[in-house]
């Protein structure tokens, strides 16, 4: 009874989450009707007690990383930014090439530090105005996003910063470059299938006649006032916001040491934090406000007249999307705490081989959490010494069991509930039934992506 309360919980909040109803009411209440089900005298303590604080926690962490990134995606469309890169783009590789550079744009953002959820922001203004220009319709952007920036870089590339990828090192001692051989095969094939896929879907919409579409919404319009800017200067802000971002999670936790305090009056109470959890959000903190900056002092004409109607648009984003994912982090906390969870644990360590157990293990509690890190930590949080022995026993290297551990997590964890999916429809203003169709095949690319690699380590050997 327990394993299907999980279930129909789950089930439930990917069918609200389809059919377009708000997550934010609805995840709260596929949580607490799991609860219900199992123990109603724990409602009340589970809703305060680890819903909300999960939900809380989530937003003291990242709730400036979305404003920001909102704000920074929104001035570099109004200074006019993004129709200047667009055109660059399309003159350098040719409007057939309009996917592959978005994804590419995508991938150099999210490989160099910046948080998907920002690249999702600063990459939709000028992926809709090229798709606009070509012809390509806009139902296909999130697909096209999604390759770029929750992807290959995301937790395959080696050496990528993002979260996936750092968190395995903890558990088995490796670093971000782990199995650099089987990365980078993974990567290819992850970008070759997924750009094959995407052309396909480009070119059956072209023989249908099909443009970007009207109607649509969280367009704006190109405004043909605002003055042609350089490619150069226009690309500035995002290598500033890259650049910078490397900078500060290199130096920030020199700064501060293990511990950073503060106290603003002599003798009164310190506040410390844990420098190593804030590092890399402080780093790209800081460097999205230095790319607002940058983006104000040399597109200050064509903001000024702008800025607070845009300003607001981009705060109600921020507002939606971080809500959003907040509640969906509650939620992947309540189904963890529940017993059917254990039973889904224990169900998946019956699987004889180490690393398809893995693969599967952390892509399945990925999946039912909704969120890649929160599978991916309690997966091997649970099971990384029976992994780890496994993998002694059968002699495969833990740098293996770390890139398949990374690459498994960024795959069935973008179900329709997923916080990363449903902000990336809420910014790019389209539903799960116009987009999430190619979303979910970019998806199944990307989960069988890692039992690719882990033939091509039995196969070859190499890691």
């Amino acid at each position: 009874m327990s394993f299907v309360v999980c279930l129909a919980a789950l089930f439930f909040l990917m069918l609200v989450a389809y059919r377009g109803f708000s997550v934010i009411l609805f995840a709260p209440v596929a949580a607490i009707g799991a609860v219900l089900l199992t123990d109603p005298a724990a409602v009340p303590v589970i809703f305060s007690g680890l819903f909300m604080e999960k939900m809380v926690g989530f937003i003291k962490l990242y709730f400036p990383v979305f404003l920001l990134g909102a704000i920074f995606g929104k001035l570099i469309e109004l200074a006019g930014f993004s129709r200047s890169i667009v055109s660059a783009v399309v003159n350098l590789l040719g409007p057939t090439r309009a996917i592959v550079s978005i994804v590419l744009v995508g991938a150099v953002l999210t490989y160099g530090g910046v948080s998907l959820f920002v690249v999702v922001f600063a990459l939709y203004p000028f992926g809709a105005e090229m798709f606009r220009q070509v012809g390509i319709p806009k139902r296909l952007l999130p697909a096209v996003i999604a390759l770029g920036a929750f992807s290959f870089t995301a937790d395959t590339l080696p050496g990528t910063p993002q979260l996936q990828n750092i968190i395995p090192t903890a558990f088995f001692g490796t670093t971000a470059y782990a199995a650099p051989i089987l990365g980078i095969v993974g990567s290819i094939f992850i970008f070759v299938t997924g750009i094959a896929y995407l052309e396909f879907r480009r070119m059956q919409a072209h023989r249908a006649g099909e443009g970007y579409g009207t109607g649509h919404l969280n367009e704006s319009l190109p405004d043909d006032s605002v003055p042609p800017v350089p490619p150069l200067l226009a690309v500035l802000p995002l290598v500033v916001v890259g650049v910078a971002n490397l900078f500060f999670a290199w130096h920030i936790p020199g700064w501060f040491g293990p511990q950073a305090s503060a106290t603003l009056v002599e003798g009164g109470p310190a506040v410390s934090l844990d420098t190593h959890v804030w590092a890399g959000i402080w780093a790209v903190e800081a460097a999205l406000l230095l790319g607002i900056l940058t983006v104000v002092a040399f597109g200050y004409r064509a903001i000024a007249g702008h800025f607070a109607g845009g300003s607001k648009e981009a705060v109600g984003g921020a507002l939606l999307a971080g809500l959003n994912t907040a509640t969906e982090y509650g939620f992947g906390a309540v189904i963890a705490a529940l017993p059917g969870f254990l039973v889904i644990k224990a169900a998946l360590t019956s699987i004889p081989n180490p690393l398809i157990n893995e693969a599967i293990t952390v892509t399945t509690l990925a999946g039912i959490t909704g969120s890649a890190s929160g599978g991916l930590s309690i997966a091997l949080g649970a099971m990384a010494q029976q992994f780890i022995a496994e993998a002694q026993t059968y002699g495969i290297p833990l740098e293996v069991m770390h890139r398949v551990a990374s690459m498994a997590a960024g795959g069935m964890d973008t179900l329709p509930h997923n916080g990363a999916v449903i902000t990336l429809l809420t910014v790019t203003g389209l539903t799960h039934r116009q987009s999430y169709g190619d979303i979910f095949a970019v998806t199944i690319i990307k989960t069988t992506a890692a039992f690719f690699v882990i033939g091509f380590y039995y196969l070859t050997g190499l890691y």
